[in-house]
């Protein structure tokens, strides 16, 4: 065979392995639309805008996993982050605020692919990459502390990183001490929306969400940022709804020693 007529067979089949990949992705995208409506929950075609205009706004937006294996009773949340460089949760222990991280990321990643939304509504810029730094659990085989290796994922992604990006931060830095993680959280976070990096963090570091908070109140020249915490009612019982509110410096951790400790106490006093 002619080398000409190989190329052409090369790139023919070529062609046809991508066409077969792409064509199970969205026959994957219209099975989870057509299963989602099934279970009654809402989805939308998104509304993309350009990445300059940093829009973000949501109407009853669902971790996706999460309605697949709870259905109608999914906990929604609507989000409204329009000219916001910075989305922070935090606040209270097992309130949601993983989840609702997770929910924005898969959103923004189904718009972008041309998929349908799980929500009622959602309008958000185009990401110019979308990156994820989440805590992870302890290794053996790492060489250094958890620190050094957070730190060491964190500078991979920054040499990746170009303006217009979107990146996921899930409790990073935590693996220090509440002064030290809160200033390193404090010079990333900066640095990112300095050059033109949207940041999504959710953080247990009261220092560093009350330090963020303080100066977009007070300074009219920091770009617009948004503070989130889920919602607690006064009987300490969580909603898993995540709403505007600034930082507390309590994640409320005596909820879950009672609810778990007490209960533990109740149980083995029934069994005696």
């Amino acid at each position: 065979m002619p080398t000409h007529w190989a190329q052409s067979v090369d790139h023919i089949r070529g062609f046809f392995a991508l066409l077969q990949f792409e064509a199970a992705f969205y026959r994957g995208c219209v099975r989870l639309d057509r299963e989602l409506a099934r279970r009654e929950l809402p989805t939308c075609r998104p509304e993309a805008g350009p990445a300059g205009e940093l829009a973000l706004t949501a109407q009853d937006l669902y971790e996706v996993d999460l309605g697949l294996h709870l259905g109608r009773q999914v906990v929604t949340n609507d989000l409204a982050a329009d000219g916001a460089s910075l989305i922070m949760i935090t606040g209270t222990n097992q309130g949601g605020k993983s989840t609702a991280l997770r929910a924005l990321g898969l959103a923004q990643l189904l718009m972008q692919c041309g998929a349908t939304v799980p929500a009622r509504a959602y309008r958000a810029s185009v990401a110019n990459g979308l990156f994820t730094h989440y805590r992870r659990e302890e290794d053996a085989t790492m060489a250094s502390g958890k620190l050094d290796e957070e730190l060491a994922r964190m500078s991979a992604l920054v040499d990746r990183l170009r303006p217009g990006a979107l990146v996921l931060l899930n409790e990073s830095f935590a693996a220090t001490n509440e002064r030290e993680g809160s200033a390193i959280g404090r010079h990333v976070v900066d640095g990112l929306r300095t050059a033109g990096v949207r940041v999504a963090y959710v953080t247990h570091l009261y220092d560093l969400a009350e330090g963020l908070f303080r100066d977009s109140a007070g300074d009219a020249s920091h770009s617009r940022a948004v503070f989130l915490r889920p919602e607690r009612l006064d009987d300490a019982e969580r909603t898993f709804r995540v709403l505007p509110g600034e930082p507390q410096a309590t994640s409320y951790g005596p909820d879950l020693y009672r609810r778990i400790f007490y209960s533990s106490t109740d149980t083995d006093q029934r069994g005696s």
